[in-house]
């Protein structure tokens, strides 16, 4: 299945293919400053795919904190957070916020609160490769 992502005015939109049904979605809330203001939850297939883009390139800002390992995709016109992307190498992975899913799956499972303070780099890494989405080769 393919579901589609978009911010509030429709600048930033992402492309999420998953073989998974959405009761069986991994479904994090990270505990995070950025993404508990941001109220986002976060899913994420490893077998999947995952594809980002912008009307107005202008429009896309990948805001970073903490130890920087991550683009975190926010709209500038709307304010919204689309997801965020990593690369190692040529490779690239992604999450997707949940919460920009149209339409929002009725059937989600549980949200699992995550804490990744302290996490080594190293360690973060590793998580992200094994559990993130490959990102498509168009994605921004």
């Amino acid at each position: 299945m393919e579901y589609l992502a978009r911010c509030h005015c429709g600048a930033l939109t992402a492309h999420y293919g998953t073989g998974l049904p959405t009761a069986c979605w991994p479904v994090r809330a990270c505990q995070c400053a950025f993404c508990a203001a941001h109220g986002a939850l976060s899913t994420s297939d490893p077998t999947g795919s995952l594809g980002f883009s912008a009307t107005d390139p202008g429009l896309l800002h990948r805001y970073q904190f903490g130890t920087r390992s991550a683009d975190f995709l926010v709209c500038r016109a709307c304010g919204v957070y689309l997801g965020a992307v990593m690369a190692q190498g040529e490779r690239r992975w992604g999450i997707l916020n949940i919460r920009t899913l149209q339409p929002l799956p009725s059937d989600l499972p549980v949200v699992q609160p995550m804490q990744y303070d302290g996490e080594p780099f190293e360690a973060r890494a590793q998580r992200r490769t094994a559990r993130w989405t490959p990102l498509t080769t168009d994605s921004v």
